[in-house]
C-alpha cells in the first residue's frame, strides 16, 4: 500500500509541474545611479504568434529612494519596424502604506504589469526594448536596477 501511494504522490507531483515560459532581462545601475542618457535595453525571440503574453517592468531600488514613483519611457521594436515608445507613471509606493513589491533589508524589488490585456505577437523575430527614467532629476539616485520580463499566458 505505501508504495501505490508514494507512486501516486510522484506521478501527481510530475504531472502537477508546469514550465512557465518567462523571459527577463535586467539592466544594473552602476553606484545605483540611474542616468537618463543610459537606459535599460535588452532583446527576446518571439517564435510563437499564436500565444498571449503579459509584460512585466522590474524595477529594483534601495529604500532610501526618494519619490514614490518613477516615470519611464519604454520603448518596444518588433522585427522589421521603428521603435515605439510609451511613458508610464509607475507607482513605487506610498506613505501610508510603505513600498510596493518586496523586500529584504533594505532593497525593494517590484514588478508591474504593462498590458491590461493580454498580448499577441504578430510577427516571429527578434524584439527589442528600452527603457529611460524620464523624471526631472538626474542621475536617479538609489536605483539598482531596471528591466522587463515576458510571460506567456497559460491557455
Amino acid at each position: 500500500m505505501k508504495k501505490i501511494l508514494v507512486a501516486v504522490f510522484l506521478i501527481q507531483a510530475v504531472l502537477s509541474c508546469k514550465q512557465i515560459d518567462v523571459f527577463e532581462k535586467n539592466t544594473t545601475m552602476k553606484n545605483y545611479k540611474w542616468k537618463s542618457s543610459i537606459p535599460a535595453t535588452g532583446s527576446f525571440n518571439i517564435s510563437d504568434t499564436s500565444s498571449l503574453y503579459d509584460i512585466y517592468i522590474t524595477l529594483r531600488h534601495t529604500d532610501a529612494y526618494e519619490f514614490n514613483n518613477i516615470w519611464l519611457q519604454i520603448g518596444l521594436k518588433n522585427p522589421d519596424d521603428t521603435m515605439r515608445f510609451q511613458k508610464v507613471d509607475l507607482q513605487l509606493g506610498n506613505d501610508q502604506n510603505g513600498w510596493e513589491g518586496t523586500g529584504m533589508n533594505d532593497i525593494w524589488e517590484v514588478r508591474k504589469k504593462l498590458n491590461d490585456q493580454p498580448l499577441q505577437f504578430k510577427k516571429q523575430g527578434v524584439y527589442n526594448f528600452e527603457i529611460k527614467q524620464i523624471m526631472r532629476t538626474d542621475p536617479l539616485n538609489n536605483i539598482m536596477s531596471a528591466g522587463l520580463r515576458l510571460e506567456k499566458r497559460k491557455q
